[in-house]
């Protein structure tokens, strides 16, 4: 099983390199657990236990491990290393003594090494100047180092960053080699995987050929994590008395750290039943409901992406929803929120009106390291991590900077995001809902701002402008295809409120203010027929702006006449009133009230 294992890139440059490097400087992914080939086999330790055994095998004798204030030995005997220098291995080991056993080191016959873990917390630990003299005479003895039979004796320096050191230690410097340290590559992770497998329930039982394609799963969905995390994963599933046939789920649970799925929970029937409740909420739009709920439906069943790949990473699903103000976008993201989560208010929005500047994104994500607050994190990364399983509402989002649009590509394409403090957050349980005002208005030659699409066009008709309006947008206007690409058939255009629809929502949000002062304040109104049909004319006479447009005018000409008259009146709980509204020489509607009773 592991006769093909391959050691990293990095491990084999330190082989290879020994007799031509006194000193090696490894940065990245250095904390991690590494799988590594030893005679009884392929085992697994920390960076330090890795490099022992790569000098082991070349034939070094010594190999001393310091940490901060403290050394110890990794390879060798005490007395071997007495020949050398003697030094604590209990106490506190100052850098002058360390450098003292560099230098010692790189002289002596016997084939040493030294290996300065945790090197990027020297200057926080110990005086600036110290640290310098250190870095100093380390430069020095790369320099002044000789290889002895066909090897240096050397030094490794163990970085969080490349930087953490300066530029001028090994930019010129022929004898000391960087080395990056990835993550596992997809190689790797499975071994890995084959190595922790056989402790799954039900992996030594599988066939070879469905055991392998499930290793290959795992494998895919584990890519950018680290080996001690595929590691922890296997335990997790272990835990939790998963069979490796349902390693997704230990993955999943891994990334979101929260065994219940409200997506898994979700009654089917509720869903079922969602086109009468959607469209209760959302009047007039049965197309762009039909066309959510399609996608809703997929979700459910975790399809978003599966004809791309069995093991996709992206979001549960994607709605751009298109069209004019004031027509239900923002309703149906609520709608959808009090569906599957049970709440119309448990949604995240943001109003990207707010995020037009260029650094607008620090909100987002968080500011990069170095910068005041970076330590905080971004508002979308905190709200993701604190619930996976969101709504997650980027309302008008043409007018957020274009450089926001490269979040969202890595958001729509991987399912994943890292804030500003280094830390992956994971949108795979999150629907993402955008909306977009986009193809209602162009811009004439002279600058100015025209109508693209009227409310006396059809239904297909303003689908078309609109959706061509967004090709635009994204293709010339930003120049990034590749986000229209991955929305691809998830565009929803919403129709304008046509007339016998506005009278749904009028008589909705006329019932909307008498059941207010009815259940808050125990005040009946009534109003007759011809009344209700008088006020509704007036409400929905401009139907250009939508439902917000209705609701404004209804608050014009009956919300606020009817305050003032109950005020007038001076109205207590308990009482009913006959509301009756008339219609001067001039058009405006006038309102008064007659004590029932």
């Amino acid at each position: 099983m592991t006769s093909d294992f391959q050691a990293p890139k990095w491990a084999r440059e330190i082989e290879r390199f020994l007799g031509i490097k006194s000193q090696f400087i490894l940065w990245g992914n250095i904390h991690d657990v590494f799988p590594f080939q030893t005679e009884e086999g392929l085992v697994s330790g920390n960076l330090g236990d890795y490099v022992r055994e790569i000098l082991r095998q070349a034939g070094y004798s010594l190999l001393w491990q310091y940490d901060p204030y403290k050394l110890s030995l990794l390879l060798g005997t005490t007395e071997t290393a007495r020949e050398i220098m003697s030094l604590p291995t209990d106490g506190d080991v100052t850098l002058p003594a360390l450098s003292a056993l560099a230098a010692k080191l790189i002289q002596a016959k016997t084939p040493a090494a030294l290996f300065i873990n945790h090197a990027s917390r020297l200057p926080g630990l110990r005086p600036k100047e110290e640290v310098e003299k250190f870095h100093y005479d380390l430069f020095s003895l790369s320099l002044q180092a000789q290889p002895k039979r066909g090897r240096f004796n050397l030094i490794f320096l163990v970085m969080d960053k490349e930087n953490d050191i300066p530029a001028w230690y090994s930019l010129g410097n022929p004898r000391v080699r960087v080395l990056p340290l990835p993550k596992p590559d997809h190689s790797l992770r499975r071994h890995i995987i084959k190595t922790v497998g056989p402790i799954i329930p039900g992996f030594n039982t599988l066939e070879p050929e469905n055991r392998e394609n499930l290793v290959r799963l795992f494998g895919d969905q584990t890519g950018g994590l680290f080996a001690g995390e595929i590691i922890s994963i296997g335990r997790l599933a272990v835990a939790d008395q998963l069979e490796f046939t349902k390693i997704a789920e230990a993955v999943r649970r891994y990334k979101l750290g929260i065994p219940d799925n409200p997506w898994d929970k979700l009654d089917r029937s509720v869903i079922e039943d969602a086109p009468a409740f959607m469209r209760g909420r959302v009047i007039g739009q049965d197309t762009a409901v039909a066309h959510s709920l399609d996608i809703v439906k997929r979700s459910v069943f975790d399809l978003s992406g599966a004809q791309f790949s069995q093991n996709a990473q992206r979001p549960k699903g994607v709605m751009f929803l298109a069209g004019p103000t004031g027509v239900g976008k923002t309703e149906l993201a609520k709608s959808l929120a009090e569906l599957i989560f049970g709440s119309a208010t448990n949604y995240i929005r943001f109003d990207m009106s707010e995020f037009d500047q260029e650094h607008a994104n620090q909100r987002l994500v968080g500011a990069p390291p170095g910068y005041v607050g970076y330590d905080v994190g971004g508002e979308l990364t905190n709200a993701v991590k604190q619930n996976p399983f969101s709504l997650i509402l980027f309302d008008e989002i043409e007018k957020a900077h274009p450089r926001l649009m490269d979040i969202f590509l890595q958001i729509l394409d991987d399912g994943r995001l890292t804030s500003g403090r280094g830390e992956t957050v994971y949108f795979s349980d999150a629907l993402i809902i955008f909306t977009s005002n986009l193809g209602v208005y162009q811009k004439t030659g002279d600058g100015r701002r025209e109508p693209r699409i009227k409310p006396d066009m059809e239904y297909p008709a303003i689908r078309g402008e609109i959706t061509a309006a967004i090709t635009e947008f994204f293709n010339f206007s930003l120049n990034r295809p590749e986000i229209l690409n991955r929305l691809g058939p998830n565009i929803v255009v919403f129709d304008f409120i046509r007339p016998r629809e506005a009278e749904l929502i009028f008589k909705k949000m006329l019932n909307n203010v008498l059941a207010k002062l009815r259940d808050s304040h125990k005040i009946i109104i009534t109003l007759a027929e011809d009344d209700q049909r008088l006020l509704g004319q007036e409400a929905c006479r401009d139907l250009s702006m939508g439902g917000r447009g209705i609701g404004n005018a209804l608050e014009q000409a009956f919300v606020n006449p009817l305050a003032r008259d109950l005020f007038k009146v001076r109205a207590k709980p308990g009482e009913s009133y006959a509301c009756r509204l008339g219609q001067g020489p001039d058009g405006e509607l006038s309102l008064s009230l007659d004590k029932a009773g």
